[in-house]
């Protein structure tokens, strides 16, 4: 079921545009050239998660599992924030977060690569801090 939700998540990335860069910085630069195309897949993906949580929600259980995973902390620290922070940041500046990444890694050009490389790096800092 995993490969099936991440191949259907990264076909969604792929025909919403959201594995362009261009177009995600577009959007992005509010204050510029703003592109407000990317709003309808954020609505899109708001609208249905909203209606899907509750859906599913409404199950005993999972499908596929006995029972529901759900995070419990509710509390905001300095990891959550920082990773935010660095998590915009590297967005704004690449374009690319990792699930459009990873999407667009047939294509791959050296701005993708190198943001790769650094998001790799980024989890090992993050193991060892």
């Amino acid at each position: 079921m995993a490969y099936i939700a991440g191949l259907l998540f990264g076909l969604g990335l792929a025909i919403s545009g959201m594995t362009d860069p261009a177009r995600v910085l577009g959007f992005l630069d509010v204050a510029g050239d703003w592109d407000p195309t990317l709003m309808f897949v954020l609505g899109g993906a708001v609208v249905t998660n909203f209606f899907g949580y509750r859906l599913a929600m409404r199950r005993p259980n999972p499908l596929f599992a006995s029972a529901f995973q759900l995070p419990t902390r509710r509390d905001l620290d300095g990891r959550l924030l920082g990773g935010a922070a660095l998590f915009g940041v590297g967005w704004g500046l690449s374009g690319y977060c990792p699930g459009p990444a990873f999407a667009s890694v047939s294509g791959l050009t050296l701005p993708l690569a190198a943001m790769l490389a650094a998001m790799v790096v980024g989890w090992f800092i993050a193991r060892r801090v």
